[in-house]
């Protein structure tokens, strides 16, 4: 197990901090939370063009760069931290992992190196009941009326990017199991309806099907493919959900050091210094949670469902008691639209509940280390 980046990963660290800062400053984050979506475009050109960061865990068959689950949580953990408003985590990573899972190699073809070139915006639909499984699922595919194809029927809640998406894939209940399904944006019956996000740097929409044309993606088995895919997610949530937390410890810690009240800095007061601490715990913490499970996905395959259940139960959360203790050291200016500490504290919570909420997260966790207790602490965490 190495927990300790190597120099290669350090860079990429650097390069992508680099074009954060440049690229994405908060003036262009607060226009982007005021409603105005024109610079995303030209971010997401730049992740391709300048970093060659769309196409990181892509295939090099494929036109991708062919490189682990770490780099990726280095890319996501600075784009976290900065809150790039660019679709990776829907694309680069959640769609991604979901054609390298899935044993269709047309659709990897296709797709794969439209994705690293910033050609093509792919999104994952799976969500109904707030969860990433395929307990009620109510999103029927039935064969097609001419005999070709399939045809979906139903809605999925909560899809990231899936307004602006050119791809779909779409988890359907079909007559012989679930399976994952490929609808193009202009396909008949489909609509997309975007909706009012927590989190006003990420856009979400509702996707209606209505006996709409799409080609079923070829796996051996759905069930393992989603456990995978959502595996893999949690880790991906996890490291952008890292990358909050840090800035946000940041935040606090430099606020602390200049703010001064009845004269003396605030960052002297024992209050504000436990604050502090605790959230230098929670980073400490989620740090090594975070590369253990990013590690396990490249290296050690048997140890990543424990891992990345972990990670998604733990870092998250951290991430937002992290942004709300920031909110309280911020004090009055903490609380206003202007300072973007707001931002941090909704990414965090909307990260938190991206994958399932935490009750969910705890029954995973509780599962793959002791499947006899998962009811049990379910029903503790409700």
């Amino acid at each position: 197990m190495q927990l300790v980046l190597e120099p290669e990963q350090e860079d990429l660290r650097a390069a992508v901090r680099a074009f954060a800062r440049e690229e994405s400053p908060n003036t262009l984050l607060s226009r982007v939370a005021d409603g105005d979506r024109a610079p995303v475009p030209g971010l997401w050109r730049g992740l391709a063009d300048r970093l060659d960061l769309l196409g990181l865990t892509v295939p090099e068959a494929h036109g991708g760069s062919g490189a682990g689950q770490v780099e990726r949580a280095v890319a996501l953990e600075e784009l976290g931290r900065a809150l790039v408003p660019v679709p990776y985590l829907s694309c680069a990573a959640l769609a991604v992992d979901t054609l390298t899972t899935l044993a269709d190699e047309r659709a990897g073809t296709e797709l794969l190196p439209a994705i690293a070139a910033a050609n093509l915006l792919v999104a994952v639909a799976v969500t109904e009941n707030g969860r990433w499984d395929t307990e009620g699922l109510a999103t029927r595919a039935e064969p097609g009326g001419d005999g070709e194809g399939w045809e979906l029927t139903g809605r999925k809640e909560t899809v990231l990017d899936g307004a602006e998406a050119d791809v779909l894939l779409v988890l359907a209940a079909a007559p012989d199991g679930p399976g994952f399904f490929q609808v193009d944006r202009d396909a008949r019956g489909l609509t997309r309806t975007p909706l009012e996000p927590l989190d006003p740097t990420r856009p979400f929409a509702r996707i209606g099907l209505d006996t709409t044309p799409a080609r079923r993606l070829n796996t051996p088995d759905a069930r393992a493919a989603l456990a995978r895919i959502r595996d893999l997610a949690s880790v991906a949530v996890a490291a952008e959900a890292l990358g909050v937390l840090a800035h946000s410890l940041e935040t606090a810690v430099e606020y602390a050091k200049v703010r001064v009240q009845f004269g003396r800095y605030i960052g002297s007061y024992q209050a504000v210094k436990h604050l502090c601490v605790d959230s230098h715990v929670d980073l400490e913490l989620s740090e090594s949670v975070l590369r253990y499970a990013a590690w396990a996905a490249d290296h050690a395959p048997d140890e990543l469902p424990v891992a990345a259940a972990h990670a998604r139960l733990a870092v998250p959360g951290a991430a937002f008691r992290t942004a709300a203790r920031t909110i309280e050291v911020l004090g009055g200016v903490g609380f206003t639209w202007e300072h973007d500490a707001h931002l941090y504290y909704k990414r965090a919570k909307a990260l938190d509940l991206l994958l399932g909420d935490p009750a969910d997260a705890a029954r995973v966790l509780a599962d793959r280390i002791m499947p006899s207790t998962a009811s049990e602490v379910s029903e503790v965490t409700r």
